[in-house]
C-alpha cells in the first residue's frame, strides 16, 4: 500500500471503466489525481466519486486529439500539484467494424486521432515537465491487436501497432534522462463496451459471449478492469524503476498461444 504517496499522475479516459478502475487503484496507492476526458458529464461524477473516498483529485475536460486541450490538462495538473510524476496515456476508441477495403476514410482519420495523435500528443506535452525535474514515468494503453491482426478493425489495429512503437521511441529517447515509457496491451477486459458489443452480437446473452471470447486465453475468462489498474500502478511506481520500453500483456495468456 502507498506505493505511489503522493506522486501526481494523470489519467486520460479517466470516464471509461478501464480509466477510472485504473485511477481507484492509483488513489488507493496514494496518487494524487487529475481526471481527463472529453465526457464531461462522466468525468465530473468520477471526481466526485472518488473524492467521496478521501482521495486528492481534480478533473480536467480534454480532446486528447487536440494540442490546446492536452497542454490544457498538463497546466491544470501543474496548477493543482505542482508537479507530473507519472502518465496513464489511457484515451482511446475502437472504430467501427468493416473490411479494409471498405473501410470509410473520414473513420480511419478520426481513430487515428484520438488513438495515435493522443498518445503522441500526451508524450509531446508532458514529457518536458518530467525532463525538467529529471524524472517521470508513463504508460501508453496499446492492445493485443498491437501484436495480432483483428479482422474488421484495421484503422484500431494499426493504431495500437503505432502506440507500441511510440513507446519504445519515448523510451530510448528519455531513459538516459531519468524518463521511463513503458506500454500495457489489455485483452478483453469486462466493460460495458463489451456488453454493447456481445449483445447483438450473442442474440442478448452477454454472459453466453463473454464465456465465449475467455476461452481465447489459458486463464479461460475475460479480464477485469481492476486487474488491468494493478499492472499500470506497478509500472507507474518506482518498483519497476528498471522496467521501461516494454510492452506488457494483460490478456490471460492470449497471446502466448494459438487458442480456440
Amino acid at each position: 500500500m502507498g506505493t505511489l504517496s503522493g506522486k501526481s499522475i494523470i489519467v486520460t479516459g479517466a470516464a471509461g471503466a478501464i480509466g477510472y478502475a485504473t485511477a481507484q487503484v492509483l488513489a488507493r496507492e496514494g496518487a494524487r489525481l487529475l481526471l481527463v476526458d472529453v465526457q464531461a458529464e462522466g468525468l465530473a461524477a468520477r471526481e466526485r466519486e472518488l473524492a467521496a473516498t478521501g482521495a486528492e483529485v481534480a478533473s480536467c475536460r480534454a480532446d486528447v486529439s487536440r494540442s490546446a486541450d492536452v497542454q490544457g490538462y498538463v497546466a491544470a495538473a501543474l496548477r493543482h500539484h505542482g508537479r507530473i510524476d507519472g502518465l496513464f496515456n489511457n484515451a482511446g476508441i475502437e472504430g467501427h467494424i468493416a473490411p479494409t477495403w471498405e473501410y470509410d476514410e473520414a473513420e480511419f482519420d478520426r481513430v487515428t486521432r484520438v488513438n495515435v495523435n493522443g498518445v503522441f500528443l500526451g508524450l509531446r506535452h508532458v514529457m518536458p515537465v518530467m525532463l525538467r525535474q529529471g524524472s517521470g514515468a508513463i504508460v501508453n494503453t496499446a492492445s493485443i491487436g498491437s501484436k495480432r491482426g483483428l479482422a474488421g478493425a484495421c484503422t484500431y489495429n494499426a493504431s495500437k501497432h503505432a502506440v507500441v512503437g511510440l513507446t519504445r521511441t519515448a523510451a530510448a529517447e528519455a531513459g538516459p534522462k531519468g524518463l521511463r515509457v513503458n506500454c500495457v496491451m489489455p485483452g478483453v477486459i469486462d466493460t460495458p463496451l463489451l456488453e454493447g458489443v456481445l449483445g447483438p452480437l450473442f442474440n442478448g446473452d452477454i454472459a453466453l459471449g463473454k464465456r465465449t471470447l475467455g476461452k481465447i486465453a489459458p486463464l479461460e475468462r475475460i479480464g477485469r478492469p481492476a486487474e488491468f489498474g494493478e499492472v499500470v500502478a506497478f509500472l507507474l511506481s518506482d518498483a519497476a524503476s528498471f522496467v521501461t520500453g516494454a510492452a506488457w500483456a494483460i490478456d490471460g495468456g492470449a497471446l502466448c498461444t494459438i487458442r480456440h
